[in-house]
């Protein structure tokens, strides 16, 4: 039976609603207490990229970036699904020579840059992509690294029974308090497990990656730099134009987004010791972005609007304006969410 769902987001045209979207959403204190959920929070989910940041902090906490010299750029990238663009693929293969190593050590796949110019800007110059493009190479890079600062073999770091995996997934578990086993897990898009969550399990694992909650002195160190670092270059989490990038350049420390295949999405707001989580049925992610934005409007503006600007992009992005390709507006897509 499908998950009870609630009404997330529309989207309208000529004055009518003309679509709507489904889905799930909470909002979680760093005690796992719910403070506000739509639809059936206890049903499971792949949380995809959501967690990218939650598989880099066995990279930090075991201290292997400062071994190995990190940047912030270097730990930013190890979170995002970033756009394929020169900076995102040249520091992938910063990552990898840190620790002697090149493309050919992931095993993430290729595909080509998502932001379209990057891809185009390849093509002109009759180049082909390859794994450093893949939305997902900085994550790989970072695990790479890990073992290789831990004289672990990488080859294979992606199979579930690997030393790494299992360390990194370890991790995973203790944040959201909930297993991460043979019983829940599929496989993302890059090849790496991913393993289905209840939502309001993943919204726990972000209160406590920015609350601290539960976590060890060391973990939440290591939570806090991976923070830090995203704040200092979000360009680096996802790229041109991208919401994630958009909304924490804005917002820096005070807020964390993160967004994952399949219209999931988290945010972290360290200052409340809540976790934010969203699903949408349909999978479409301009609806969680529309919906994530009303929801921080609603139970972070506390911390967030500080001044217009502030409330100006939060309001900006839970109503999106509509264009046609001759650029006339022709309706929006907005949250359906109480504001």
């Amino acid at each position: 039976m499908a998950a009870q769902s609630g009404l997330l987001a529309e989207v309208t045209r000529g004055g009518r609603v003309e679509s709507h979207h489904l889905g799930r959403a909470v909002v979680v204190d760093a005690d796992g207490g719910v403070v506000w959920s739509c639809g059936d929070v206890d049903a499971a989910v792949f949380p995809r990229s959501t967690v990218k940041s939650l598989l880099a902090i066995e990279l930090v906490e075991s201290g292997a970036a400062d071994r190995l010299g990190l940047s912030n750029d270097a730990l930013a990238l190890a979170c995002a699904s970033h756009g394929g663009e020169k900076a995102h693929a040249e520091m992938a293969a910063t990552m990898l020579a840190s620790v002697g190593r090149d493309v050919g050590s992931l095993e993430c796949g290729t595909h080509w840059p998502t932001y379209e110019p990057a891809g185009r800007a390849l093509a002109a110059a009759h180049q082909d992509a390859c794994p450093l493009h893949n939305n997902c190479s900085g994550k790989h890079a970072g695990m790479v690294c890990l073992s290789c600062d831990q004289g672990i073999d990488p080859t294979g770091y992606i199979d579930p029974s690997h030393e790494i995996q299992r360390r990194v997934t370890d991790v995973l578990a203790a944040m959201m308090d909930t297993p991460h086993d043979d019983s829940n897990r599929g496989m993302d898009g890059c090849s790496m497990p991913t393993y289905a969550v209840p939502l309001k399990a993943l919204a726990k694992g972000f209160a406590r990656f920015g609350a601290g909650t539960g976590l060890s002195e060391g973990r939440f160190r290591a939570a806090t730099r991976l923070r830090e670092a995203v704040a200092v270059n979000p360009f680096m989490v996802a790229g041109t134009g991208r919401y994630d990038t958009k909304i924490m350049d804005r917002f820096g420390t005070r807020a964390f987004v993160k967004m994952g295949a399949e219209g999931v999405m988290i945010a972290s707001l360290p200052e409340l010791g809540l976790g934010l989580a969203i699903k949408t049925d349909d999978g479409a992610n301009r609806a969680a972005e529309v919906a994530m934005s009303a929801l921080m409007r609603r139970f972070g503006s506390e911390i967030l609007c500080r001044n217009e600007a502030d409330c100006e992009i939060l309001d900006a992005t839970s109503t999106q304006i509509l264009r046609n390709w001759n650029g006339f507006t022709v309706g929006e897509i907005r949250s359906a969410l109480p504001r």
